[in-house]
């Protein structure tokens, strides 16, 4: 079994570190893949969302399989492209397709989706230019903060919290009119809900479903969640607070509903489903949907399967999911990302790293590297996340941290409270 994984983050890498493990898999190609994936696999030169090239890849390398791991190749259409096209059709393409990916590539369609299923989320309310001049009488219905998100994809920086009703009504404008780009043709306005976030994670064969593990990730660059937000600087797993009580209401009020709204509506989802929960008062609600596993959730999920990854992978391909069985390590996993001086703002790239060869009792899962004879370099904001157990979260996080500090580039900045909020 050949593999091509799409995506070059440290997603991709740990999708890459645990089917490298399989009997089943033969190679491993990541498009365009980072110096870690590179590792383990072949990277190749082509970007995830030019299916001509991908479509190229698969044919050139014997590809029996596709597995996408960022949002934008899904909600613009991949999946639709394989099963529309004669060659790749026969290959299996794992995550959903553009109708089903609207779940994350639409905050009014995922909003509308859990309203109709009666699954809890935020009270809310759409706007486009037709009817924005009804948006500041719609806020008053609320009390600050308000939540104000644009519809459509826009690199994380699409979900605006404001304290200020003008401000407020002014995000609403400046989003309609253009700040995101079509992102934000449309705005969805919702209920702030008071209370702590977690990620859930399912594979699904569009019938039956598997569980991953649990995690809470740490989006704010700065200590004590402050600050700008950043594509995630850190994560744990298992989450303390989400017990067994806590997720029998995850399943029986979310999954179980999500599931069968999805099969009501005629969508056949193949893939992750990644839902982004908030616990109020030991309930959970649903903030958004996502359309495929999160990051830097996967560097922590993906290491507390004992099983075999490829085993569920080819469940979903093959239609047959609840046939396969999933193994999950009781330690604790944690991650902390070392990230770019500067990011989620203006960085530099290009900067040496050292240490790697230093590193202990931690996986390094590589995010924004690139090899160059004889060096690693820097590539992007988040460089490189430092995953580690223990039979306790503050085990694991202290060697996280040990290592955290052996790692080195001009500029690293990491933060060291990761887990701050938890017990």
């Amino acid at each position: 079994m050949n593999i091509l994984i799409l995506g070059s983050g440290g997603r991709e890498h740990a999708i890459t570190w645990k089917l490298a493990q399989s009997k089943k898999v033969d190679k491993i190609f990541i498009g365009p893949g980072n110096a870690g994936t590179g590792n383990l696999g072949t990277n190749l030169e082509i970007n995830p969302e030019n299916f001509t090239e991908v479509k190229n890849a698969v044919i050139q390398n014997g590809i029996n399989m596709v597995i996408v791991g960022p949002e934008a190749p899904l909600t613009i259409g991949i999946h639709d492209y394989f099963l529309n096209d004669d060659f790749l059709k026969n290959i299996p393409l794992i995550g959903p397709d553009k109708s089903a990916s609207r779940l994350e590539g639409s905050k009014d369609f995922a909003k509308a989706f859990l309203t109709r299923h009666k699954i809890p989320t935020a009270a809310y309310r759409s706007f486009d230019k037709t009817n924005a001049d009804e948006a500041p009488a719609f806020l008053k219905t609320f009390s600050p903060p308000y939540v104000i998100k644009a519809d459509g994809l826009a690199a994380g920086k699409g979900v605006v919290i404001l304290n200020d009703i003008k401000e407020a009504e002014q995000e609403i404008l400046e989003m309609l009119n253009g700040k995101f780009g079509t992102a934000g043709q449309k705005v969805v306005i919702e209920q702030f809900l008071k209370g702590i976030e977690l990620s859930v994670f399912i594979i699904t064969d569009g019938i039956s479903y598997k569980l991953l593990p649990v995690a809470k990730d740490y989006k704010r660059i700065g200590e004590g969640d402050t600050g700008l937000n950043t594509g995630g600087m850190g994560a744990v797993s298992p989450v303390p607070f989400a017990d067994d009580i806590f997720m029998k209401k995850v399943i029986e009020w979310i999954i179980d509903p999500t599931m069968a709204g999805l099969v009501k509506d005629g969508i056949l989802y193949k893939g992750f489903i990644f839902f982004g929960l908030i616990n109020v008062a030991g309930n959970p609600f649903v903030i958004e949907y996502n359309a495929r596993l999160g990051d830097p959730e996967s560097e922590v999920i993906i290491p507390r399967i004992k099983s075999d990854f490829f085993e569920l992978i080819e469940g979903v391909a093959n239609s047959d999911l609840d046939l396969r069985t999933i193994e999950i390590d009781d330690r604790f996993a944690t991650t902390v990302m070392l990230v770019s001086g500067g990011y989620p703002g203006n960085y530099e790239k290009n900067k040496s790293i050292q240490g790697l060869d230093l590193v202990d009792e931690s996986i390094i899962f590589h995010s924004g590297t690139r090899k160059e004879p004889g060096n690693i370099v820097t590539s992007g904001g988040r460089v490189l996340a430092v995953t580690s157990w223990g039979t306790t979260m503050k085990e694991a996080l202290e060697t996280s941290y040990r290592n955290a500090r052996v790692l080195n580039f001009e500029g690293k900045y990491y933060r060291t409270d990761i887990g701050f909020d938890l017990k």
